[in-house]
Parts: structure tokens; sequence; C-alpha cells
């Protein structure tokens, strides 16, 4: 059985979730909440919470326990860019960037009678 759960417009740019997503792909879920819980930046917040809901969503519905999860997929795609300008040199105006990421979370029972 399948779990999911999706986060849309996090704050923080694809390419500086997706190291910290690297690191947990495949594990164990309480694994991989302990290694963003010692992690000490702001960026694994919204990676930790929707692992969360996605293990909440398996207790709710199934009854599967946490430590019986493992993260079969989970994946950042691009999300919205709000373009603005600020002051650039000689006068210019200089493009800024703000981007943001959506996160999906899937995770599987380790034994298949789960």
């Amino acid at each position: 059985m399948q779990f999911k759960a999706l986060v849309k417009q996090v704050p923080f740019s694809p390419y500086k979730l997706r190291p910290h997503v690297e690191g947990v792909r495949g594990k164990d879920v309480s694994y991989a909440l302990h290694l963003l819980n010692t992690q000490a930046v702001k960026r694994v917040v919204p990676i930790r919470k929707v692992i969360q809901s996605a293990a909440a969503n398996a207790m709710d519905r199934q009854g599967v326990d946490v430590s019986q999860l493992v993260i079969k997929e989970i994946k950042v795609d691009q999300g919205k860019i709000f373009t603005y300008f600020k002051p650039g040199s000689m006068g210019r105006a200089a493009t800024q960037r703000k981007r943001f990421s959506h996160i999906s979370v899937i995770l599987e029972a380790k034994n298949k009678e789960a």
C-alpha cells in the first residue's frame, strides 16, 4: 500500500532542497525524520513536515506504524517564480527571481501484508 503527501509553494529554491531530499530517499521514515531533525537549516522543515504528513496518512487510513514505512519516492519540482526588479549598477534594473518548490512523497510499507 502506498501513502502520498504533497506540499506546494514552498518558499525555497528546488536547487537548495534537492541535496537534503537525496539524503533521505529510500530510507526508513523514522531514520529520515531523525536525520532531518539533526540538520540545523530552515530548508529541512518543509521536507520533514511532508514526510510526517504522509506517515500520518498511513496511520490514519491503514493503521500502519511509522517503523514499518519506507520512503519509496520523494521529489522536489519547480514551482512558480516571482520576478521583480531591484536597482542595478549604472541606473539599470536588475532582475531578481524568487523560486518556489513543490515537494511530493510516496511512502510504502516494508512488508506487503501491512
